[in-house]
Parts: C-alpha cells; structure tokens; sequence
C-alpha cells in the first residue's frame, strides 16, 4: 500500500425517490374505504370514501382522485400490516402509511410489481403517483391528477 493513496469503493446501491404528501387536508376513510378504480381511456379515477373523523368531510362522503394522460396503474395488494412489517418496497423510505404521495427522482423499484394495467406508453415526463388505502395501494404514473369531493360523472 502507497501512503497517501485514496482508495474508492463502490457499492451497488437502490436508488429511492423522495415522497411529496399531497394530501394535506383530505384523507381516505382510514377503516373501510371502499376505493373503485374506474379507466376510460387514458383518464383514471380512483373514488373513495373520504375520512370524517380527522378531516372536515362527512360520513359516507365519497372523493374521487382522477388522473389524466395516465399511461400505468395498479391496485396492488400491500396493506397496512404488510406495509409495517417491510414487505412494501417503499416500506422503508415512505414518510407514513395512508397518505397519498408524488414519488421525485431516480427509482431502481418504480416498474417492479408485474400487475401494471397499462392504457399507453409510460412517457418520460409522467409523474408517478401512490396512495396507501386501508388493504389496497393505488399507484400510477400520470400527467396531472386532481382531487373532487364529488364523484365526476362518467
């Protein structure tokens, strides 16, 4: 070994995105929220019941959160207690579970689940969207989304 030599090791490492909490004032029904997944064409929209015991809503007041120019979406299986016992891929880096966030940056796991319905071509520009449900996990990869109290007519 020379003196002075400055060795650099290099780890494979995961990249993991950071986590934006965009539901700041709003949130699902923590105990049954009855989310339903609805697609026309590239729009998608995923209605819920909304959560009247933290949040000004009231009981069996419905939302909906829809997504345009949406090339991919899932409801995957992961629920709370999966989510807390490490089995979520974002498990670990995720602030907080039930929250619905906007995934930023570089992401190794982003096309990992094999359950993708996809409505067109996942576009480098797209936003990818996920919502922690109380049983369920809503995640997409998105243009724009928007957040109505009622429930848009189809």
């Amino acid at each position: 070994m020379i003196l002075g030599q400055i060795v650099q090791i290099t780890t494979a490492t995961m990249s993991m995105p950071a986590f934006k909490h965009l539901n700041n004032d709003w949130n699902a029904e923590p105990n049954a929220p009855c989310e339903k997944v609805t697609v026309s064409g590239q729009t998608v929209r995923l209605t819920f019941f909304l959560n009247p015991w933290a949040y000004a809503a009231e009981e069996d007041e419905r939302a909906c959160l829809t997504f345009d120019q949406c090339s991919m979406w899932r409801l995957g299986a992961t629920n709370d207690e999966g989510w807390y016992a490490g089995e979520c891929r974002y498990g670990k880096a995720a602030p907080a579970w039930g929250e619905f966030y906007e995934l930023l940056g570089e992401d190794d796991q982003q096309l990992t689940p094999t359950d993708w319905h996809i409505t067109a071509p996942l576009h480098f520009q797209q936003r990818h969207f996920l919502f922690y449900l109380r049983d369920n996990m809503f995640e997409c990869f998105a243009a724009e989304w928007r957040f109505e109290r009622r429930i848009p007519a189809e």
